[in-house]
């Protein structure tokens, strides 16, 4: 590894550490300032971006990327508009720094506050996904966090446009400059140094696919929140309503294919299974020719149907597609449903179609999930879609946060004690 490579990833490190001492107390109202002068930039360069995302683009092509990739690296008009609208919307969410937590008084008349602040340093590493230039540093900058950004080589170019105009609405608004800093360089040797940072970064959040999150989790000696893959179920109950269930499905499965909330596994329940798979099988074809991965009760139903379908190995049964495929099964029950849930997916986010509200209260229960909905499609478990303004990403993890992760889980806390002299006996 080159030393001066390493060198200057530790630099960086360094100067971010510092930035978030002078970020966690600066105030809501000048952390908005640069939020909204962001807003501001994003839409007045949208023709430089779209170019800067055109050679992306080229290369992602000429590299044989799959289509659910090329998709994620996408940018158009309307995503950046969307984006601009996620950072105003951000802008406009209460600050979670300094928000107090508990407050009590001690026999001894200690008073103790427990008091939300920000985790400080957070290191990004992600690949061709360039929205998460702009939501992760809004987020950190929001919630007082300096951020280290490392794209992925897929979209370089693009990640590079982006975080200057970051730079610039820093620069702009008096906040300091390194409060978000991109890596410039996609070198392995980079993200290798800056996973081993402890003293200067304090936690990393990885977003992309599970090779590179397991090589995260494996070489970093910093907390990792994150998620390896979605495998998400969507289970449609003998009590479901067939409408319903085939627009959930339809959306789950096809709206977004190549993102970790679509709907990769489907299981019905058998009573309904006769008649109400094949009206899905064709909504999903009609769709967007959805490959059906069937098991041997799924795949006997299709056939009866004349309706198109090829046989499941057990691997498709926890496999994150990323593709028009989705693997069907049939279950006998409710129960039998949670238990396959919880055994095959990636507790990521799972969906029940039902009528029944005593079933579907005890989906919602059972399965052990960071998002469990209910006549919803699992494309909701998103931070813009619950409200979160943005996700700085989603985590399957139980410490500290699970499901989108935005502002608060991007906080840690501290006690504070005020007293009059008291001394320990």
């Amino acid at each position: 590894m080159s030393a001066d490579l390493a060198a200057l990833v530790t630099s960086l490190a360094q100067r971010a550490r510092a930035a978030s001492l002078a970020l966690a107390v600066t105030p809501s109202s000048a952390r908005n300032a640069a939020l909204l002068d962001l807003a501001g930039r994003l839409t007045a360069a949208t023709d430089a971006l779209l170019a800067a995302n055109r050679q992306d683009l080229a290369a992602a092509r000429e590299n044989g990327l799959a289509a659910a990739q090329i998709d994620r690296l996408t940018l158009t008009p309307a995503r950046l508009a969307q984006l601009a609208a996620s950072v105003r919307e951000v802008a406009a969410l209460p600050d979670p720094v300094g928000e107090l937590l508990e407050e009590t008084t001690r026999p001894n008349g200690l008073v103790l506050r427990k008091i939300r602040v920000p985790i400080g340093v957070i290191g990004i590493v992600y690949e061709a996904r360039p929205n998460v230039t702009i939501d992760c540093a809004v987020l950190c900058l929001k919630s007082g966090n300096a951020a280290i950004l490392r794209g992925g080589k897929e979209c370089f170019h693009t990640n590079t446009a982006l975080a200057a105009l970051v730079s610039a609405a820093l620069a702009a608004t008096g906040l300091p400059a390194d409060a978000v800093q991109l890596i410039p360089t996609t070198e392995r040797a980079a993200l290798t140094t800056l996973l081993k940072l402890d003293e200067l970064v304090h936690c990393i959040i990885p977003r992309g696919g599970e090779s590179l999150i397991r090589f995260v989790t494996a070489n970093s000696t910093i907390p990792v929140i994150k998620h390896y893959k979605g495998v998400c179920f969507v289970y449609v109950d003998r009590a479901a309503d067939a409408a319903m269930a085939e627009h959930i499905i339809v959306n789950a499965k096809t709206s977004r294919p190549g993102v970790c909330n679509a709907a990769e596994q489907l299981l019905i329940h058998r009573d309904v299974a006769s008649t109400l798979l094949p009206r899905l099988a064709r909504a999903l074809v009609a769709a967007k020719n959805v490959q059906l991965r069937c098991d041997p009760a799924s795949a006997a139903i299709l056939a009866t149907a004349n309706l198109p379908h090829t046989a499941a190995v057990p691997a498709d049964y926890t496999t994150e597609f990323l593709d028009y495929i989705l693997a069907v099964r049939v279950v006998d029950s409710l129960d039998a449903a949670i238990a396959t849930i919880n055994r095959d997916s990636s507790a990521h986010s799972e969906a029940i179609v039902t009528d029944d509200e005593t079933a579907a209260r005890r989906f919602l229960a059972a399965v052990d999930s960071a998002a469990v909905l209910w006549n919803a499609s699992t494309r909701f478990n998103d931070g813009f879609e619950f409200g979160l303004g943005a996700e700085i990403g989603i985590s399957t993890d139980r410490l500290h946060a699970r499901g989108p992760m935005g502002l608060r889980e991007l906080c840690s806390y501290k006690w504070q004690v005020t007293g009059h002299g008291q001394v320990r006996s």
